[in-house]
């Protein structure tokens, strides 16, 4: 039987007159891996901290196993600055002796990228005291993640990782027997280590068997039952929950619910989104051109992040861009908006950058714009415009959009300046909406919005006929609103992913193993005397892998123009039919040709 670590009994806890936590029991026993989910707000950081014995409750109690090993990873950590990265997470052992234990490796690997820590200026003897947020929750992390602990409690821990560092930090805590709880709005984290969910909501707490798509089930299985026929057909869970039974299979964590009752529950759901209506519409307001990029070198200061890039955004394109920090992803949308906000006139180091005439471009970047802080949220979005046409005849006041995005009729009347730092992102969201752009750039969109906020962005998404290009690493979100995923792989060029996330991890999985193995061969890529190849042969295989990547780069453009014949066909089935046809061929032929390049690019 499994022992019980936690048990919360009639738990109250009150913030000025309104009562975050009101009479909740639950209880967290060995082995538990738990999911917090709700809104911002609504309680979620309240009830970790009461059970990470930070915060008191009001009333009730918490009562914790004897001798319990508790550890808690806060938005806010306490690391020494004076203290070097060695000090704080592996006190300052030498390092023959942290890498002979496989499983310190694993830790740093997978929470820096390299056992040398790259991107920090002297690896584990970096000083804290000058880092970045992100850097230092990374530190507290692998710090954290070293110990032996019998319950650990994470408040958003996937902030700050990439896709990789998310995909390894799921996979670690499968295989940990701690007990867990997290709060986090990473639904495919959720999905991938959770076996109980915990939705926090109006001051109850309730508790769903299952990682996330389990917790959509159940949740649309309620609505089905309370709501009216008609609110059933608007029921956002329900559409959620038809996306995840479409999607790849087996997304369920396990099967607790009969797949006869989901089926039956999604029958009269429609695709999240009509592609080919969009593309109409996407045709009819943007035309031919939007983004082509021709020859396209792009910069920061003098490190060269892309080179001689051909690539074109055509019209109803939804583009998910993925990459390594610091591969170029929002340089190349900073050098697209250049371009845009100067009529053609600013353009990368080299190449050039056209841009469609009908263009509108709303650009969502990482940092939060600054309002006036005494102005009322309904004000800042009417600022903007009174009403908006959201595609498909949805057409919304700045008041009704405030609603759908959590902003309620007291809530629309706040002053900015007394918004949380999601509430804030969720406004600058709604901002660009009602400018009525018909092409949108979001630099990490999910940064700080909870899941249910999410949905509800997702959801104005669907029918939203645009093109748009998302940066996240957030692959639920990525692989919920986009249609062709590309990556960026610090070689300088851009790849199309045809299977999306699970490509780009392949990819990044390889060029990890590959570089390990060179480095422990210490052979350096290039060097002909310690490459296992003769100076004739080294020179006859760098040739060749020239011509591969002038073969790979003719192939793109191909692609593109496929991709730009595709909208422009849309509405004509046999053309689309024969494009498409055409469109594989080229993809296969691409990939065959990318695949004997990495075997060469090994050898050499």
């Amino acid at each position: 039987m499994a022992v019980n670590l936690a048990t919360i009994e009639s738990v109250t806890k009150v913030y000025g007159t309104r009562a975050l936590l009101d009479g909740v029991s639950l209880g967290v026993s060995e082995g538990d891996r738990i999911g917090v989910v709700g809104r911002n707000g609504d309680g979620k950081t309240t009830l970790i901290r009461m059970l990470a014995k930070l915060e008191e409750p009001d009333s009730g109690r918490i009562t914790w196993s004897g001798g319990l090993q508790l550890a808690v990873l806060t938005q806010h950590d306490s690391l020494d600055p004076k203290a070097t990265i060695r000090h704080e997470v592996i006190a300052d052992r030498a390092d023959h002796e942290w890498l002979g234990d496989a499983r310190i490796r694993d830790i740093i690997q997978g929470l820096f990228g390299g056992l040398d820590l790259p991107g920090f200026a002297d690896g584990l003897d970096t000083v804290i005291g000058p880092l970045s947020g992100g850097e230092r929750r990374r530190i507290a992390l692998a710090k954290l993640l070293l110990g032996e602990w019998d319950l650990i409690v994470l408040d958003e821990p996937t902030n700050h990782l990439d896709v990789e560092g998310i995909a390894w930090l799921a996979k670690h805590l499968q295989g940990r027997r701690s007990g867990l709880v997290c709060v986090t709005h990473d639904r495919w984290f959720l999905d991938q280590v959770c076996t109980r969910m915990w939705d926090v909501q109006r001051g109850e707490v309730r508790e769903y068997e299952g990682g996330y798509s389990d917790y959509v089930f159940a949740r649309a299985e309620r609505s089905r039952i309370e709501a009216t026929e008609e609110q059933k057909r608007q029921n956002l869970a329900r559409k959620e929950l038809a996306w995840l039974r479409r999607g790849a299979p087996a997304r369920t964590s396990k099967p607790r619910y009969r797949i006869e009752a989901a089926n039956a529950l999604i029958a009269d759901v429609p695709e999240p989104r009509d592609k080919s209506e969009l593309m109409k519409f996407a045709n009819a307001r943007l035309g031919r051109t939007v983004f082509d990029l021709e020859d396209v070198t792009v910069k920061a200061g003098e490190k060269l992040l892309l080179e001689r890039l051909t690539w074109q955004l055509g019209p109803g394109d939804r583009i998910g861009l993925l990459g390594v920090n610091g591969a170029g992803k929002t340089s190349l949308l900073r050098a697209m908006q250049a371009a845009y906000a100067t009529d053609g006139d600013v353009q990368p180091a080299g190449g050039v950058i056209k841009v469609g005439k009908t263009v509108r471009l709303a650009y969502l970047s990482q940092e939060v714009a600054e309002l006036d802080p005494t102005t009322r949220v309904l004000q800042a979005v009417e600022q903007v415009r009174g009403r908006v046409d959201l595609g498909k005849g949805r057409e919304m006041s700045a008041g009704q959009l405030c609603e759908q995005f959590g902003f309620g009729k007291d809530k629309q009347w706040t002053p900015v300046g007394d918004l949380s730092g999601g509430e804030r992102r969720r406004l600058q969201l709604l901002r660009l909406l009602m400018d009525e752009p018909n092409v949108l750039f979001l630099d990490e969109p999910t940064n700080d919005l909870d899941i249910e906020t999410l949905n509800q962005l997702e959801d104005v998404l669907d029918g939203w006929p645009g093109s748009m290009v998302v940066i996240s690493h957030d692959r639920f979100f990525i692989e919920r609103t986009t249609d062709t995923a590309y990556a960026l792989l610090g070689d300088r060029r851009m790849r199309m992913l045809p299977n999306g996330v699970d490509e780009y991890l392949e990819r990044r999985t390889a060029m990890a193993e590959a570089a390990a193995a060179a480095a422990a061969a210490q052979v350096p890529a290039v060097d002909s005397e310690t490459s296992g190849l003769s100076a004739g042969d080294l020179r006859a295989a760098k040739k060749e892998l020239q011509k591969l990547e002038r073969q790979i780069a003719k192939l793109d453009q191909q692609e593109s123009k496929l991709h730009a014949q595709l909208a422009e066909h849309a509405a004509d089935f046999s053309k689309v039919a024969e494009l498409d046809a055409q469109l594989r061929k080229v993809r296969d032929e691409k990939e065959e040709l990318e695949l004997a390049w990495l075997e060469l690019a090994e050898q050499v």
